[in-house]
């Protein structure tokens, strides 16, 4: 039966549960915490082939390149990708959604799912949504409900009705939300038979969604519609108009409708799901060995017991000895080293640091581009080392800089340079200069990764220091534009 789901993938979130790993300026779903592929990645697969369409992602101005960049890595082309001027949590998000798709088809059912979430079985969960449409195309609204395995206090809870079961193969009728509860009552509820841990995946047609945000949220609903109705689009991306959009209030849409609608179902699931909410969680989808030990490729184990140890740097060797329920997180600027039952405090070290003032609090080492990326490699007080990596057939933006000179060493590949109107060829072990102020421009000609050596030396080296004359990314100004 063909169901032509249209899967709405929310793609926002600051990161903070899983620093360093994950930060505000690249997020828990593009990072490979478990397998070859980003979370976001894994979610896209899971939820296309037969009955479904493209999906529809919702995202923030800032990963938007990225999004197409991990789409086109899998082979998925999305149906859209709507751009948020800025987060106001999930009630605005899911409803901007429902309004694009009732644009061509007020019926359209939305699969709305998180893109950070592990789910390992996606044939039981096509199959949990493929019960769960009837309820929803009569006008429910359907949410998915996980069977819980232990009393867990970092998830909300849903209340089944007197005559719902959570070994059910269909919706049951559901009573209410649970705000997330102390260990007590946890254990309370998970004994009772009858709750189900909140996943935060929904499903329903566009128009009942609509409908609900008319009857229990009309002061989202008006300055949604308006922004867009006002969207933009550039280079396939569709933009909300930001105006209308800072009068929407940021609320969720647990809050803002279904803990006030009345027709409300929900789908019990069974077969594995995990929000990966911490360092524990991580560890515990990854599969421990016989000690209990999960260990990335530059880390190693040595008597411990229970622990997680990851370095995500080839540079960094994580060795730990003697250790029990600890986890320990390096990457290339930061070290985490918590037990495993206090990493859900990591909120706090984030926090800790921007207080201070660091900028490993939200900035990570790489920094992704449209035409690729680049990472730091050596800073002080008058320069800067960089290794920068562009795609092929890729350009960065025609440039000039106020405060700083640049000096680049192309290491593999070739390299386009426009410097003051006059262009050359940059190939392996040549270099070029670019004075300050020169207007200057890189391209990557060949059909390999060009990989270059960019010293910068000057006054000032922020990333705000440009002013864009062309550019294909339509980016305008500032540091990603």
């Amino acid at each position: 039966m063909i169901m032509h789901i249209h899967p709405v993938l929310l793609c926002g979130g600051s990161g903070t549960r899983l620093w360093p790993l994950s930060r505000q300026s690249y997020p828990k779903q593009f990072s490979r915490l478990i397998g070859d592929e980003s979370l976001f990645q894994q979610a896209a697969r899971r939820l296309c082939g037969p009955g479904y369409a493209a999906p529809v992602v919702v995202t923030g101005n800032d990963f938007r390149f990225i999004v197409t960049e991990q789409l086109a890595a899998v082979e998925i082309a999305p149906q859209a990708i709507l751009i948020e001027p800025d987060g106001r949590n999930t009630a605005p998000a899911v409803l901007a959604a429902a309004l694009v798709l009732a644009q061509s088809n007020a019926d359209a059912l939305m699969l709305v799912a998180p893109s950070d979430h592990v789910v390992p079985d996606a044939q039981a969960f096509r199959a949990a949504v493929a019960a769960a449409v009837p309820r929803a195309r009569a006008g429910d609204l359907v949410t998915f409900g996980i069977v819980p395995t232990r009393p867990e206090t970092g998830y909300g809870y849903l209340e089944l009705a007197a005559d719902g079961r959570i070994d059910a193969d269909d919706p049951q009728r559901l009573a209410r939300f649970v705000e997330k509860p102390d260990a007590e009552r946890a254990a309370a509820m998970v004994a009772a038979g009858n709750f189900l841990w909140n996943a935060g995946i929904f499903l329903f047609t566009a128009r009942t969604l609509i409908d609900a945000f008319r009857a229990h949220a009309p002061d989202i609903l008006a300055p949604v519609e308006t922004s867009v109705a006002e969207a933009t689009t550039d280079l396939g991306f569709t933009r909300f108009a930001p105006e209308p959009w800072a009068r929407v209030p940021s609320n969720s849409i647990d809050y803002a409708i279904m803990e006030k609608a009345s027709n409300l179902a929900v789908m019990p699931y069974r077969a594995g799901w995990s929000d990966l909410g911490g360092w524990e969680a991580v560890w515990q989808e990854t599969g421990p060995d016989g000690a209990g030990n999960v260990c990335s490729e530059h880390a190693t184990a040595i008597d411990c017991e229970g622990s997680l140890l990851r370095s995500e740097s080839e540079r960094i060797e994580l060795v730990g000895i003697g250790l029990k329920d600890i986890v320990a997180i390096a990457t290339a600027d930061a070290v985490l080293v918590a037990p495993k039952s206090e990493s859900q405090r990591v909120k706090e070290a984030v926090t800790a640091l921007q207080l201070a003032d660091r900028r490993q609090a939200t900035t990570f080492p790489i920094d992704h581009r449209p035409w690729g990326w680049f990472e730091s490699l050596a800073i002080g007080p008058r320069f800067q080392v960089k290794r920068i990596v562009v795609h092929p057939g890729a350009a960065l933006s025609l440039q000039s800089h106020h405060h700083r000179s640049e000096h680049w060493i192309v290491v593999e590949g070739t390299a386009k340079v426009t410097i003051d109107g006059e262009t050359r060829l940059v190939t392996e072990n040549q270099s070029v200069y670019v004075p300050l102020g020169s207007i200057h421009r890189m391209e990557n000609p060949g059909k390999v990764a060009m990989v270059l050596i960019e010293v910068q030396t000057g006054s000032y080296l922020g990333e705000d220091d440009i002013t864009r004359y062309e550019d294909v990314y339509a980016r305008g100004q500032g540091a990603k534009g």
